[in-house]
């Protein structure tokens, strides 16, 4: 968030609490917050088996496609994936890992595409920060093999890599994963994007792709 967006919130937030006949300074917004209970549930004990077929069953549940693979057999399920897509190639962020791409198949870098280009595109493959099991999210954030957040969001279709060892169970887990690289754009994507009317129309591709391909890399 810009800085003056910061001071703006800073002193949006300072009249409500001197409205509210509270104290407006920081120390004691800190403590204020620091003294909240947190209680709710931040992680489990589940294994990773728990934890990869819980996060297999929500992304099943919001109707994106999941496969597997071992880290030496990536490209050859990346190729069989675009082949049942019809897909000729993607567009990728900068970072991609050469192991990932198969042959015979066209990649190119669109860190610096806009969005007329993306949307020219067949789709985008990506990899993720972190994904969460419960609720069946992929985290991204503008850093290798990941990329600008435009690049997710204007694409028809998604094949995002997943690592068994970006699965977390818990959106509390997510964020300790997160603590480090928090200033970076960050988007959570649960399943393809999809939204309804007033009268319960679904409709699938508004605020993002409306395939999702899922590679949970074992």
């Amino acid at each position: 968030m810009p800085e003056a967006q910061v001071k703006d919130r800073a002193r949006i937030l300072s009249s409500i609490r001197m409205a509210l006949g509270t104290s407006a300074s920081s120390e004691a917004v800190a403590a204020e917050y620091g003294s909240i209970a947190r209680t709710y549930t931040q992680t489990c004990a589940s294994d990773q088996t728990a934890l990869l077929g819980l996060f297999e069953e929500r992304l099943v549940e919001y109707d994106a496609g999941v496969y597997h693979a071992s880290t030496n057999a990536i490209p050859d399920r990346v190729a069989e994936i675009l082949t049942k897509r019809a897909k000729h190639g993607l567009a990728i962020p900068t970072g991609v890992p050469p192991a990932w791409l198969p042959q015979g198949f066209v990649f190119a870098e669109a860190d610096g595409y806009d969005a007329y280009q993306l949307d020219m595109t067949e789709g985008v493959l990506t990899g993720c920060t972190v994904a969460i099991a419960e609720t069946g999210s992929i985290v991204l954030q503008n850093a290798a093999a990941q990329g600008p957040r435009m690049l997710s969001l204007v694409p028809d279709y998604h094949l995002c890599v997943v690592l068994a060892s970006q699965v977390v169970a818990t959106v509390p887990e997510s964020f300790a994963r997160l603590s480090a690289t928090s200033t970076l754009p960050t988007t959570f994507i649960s399943g393809p994007s999809a939204t309804a009317d007033i009268e319960m129309t679904r409709i699938k591709g508004v605020h993002g792709p409306r395939f999702l391909d899922v590679l949970i890399v074992i």
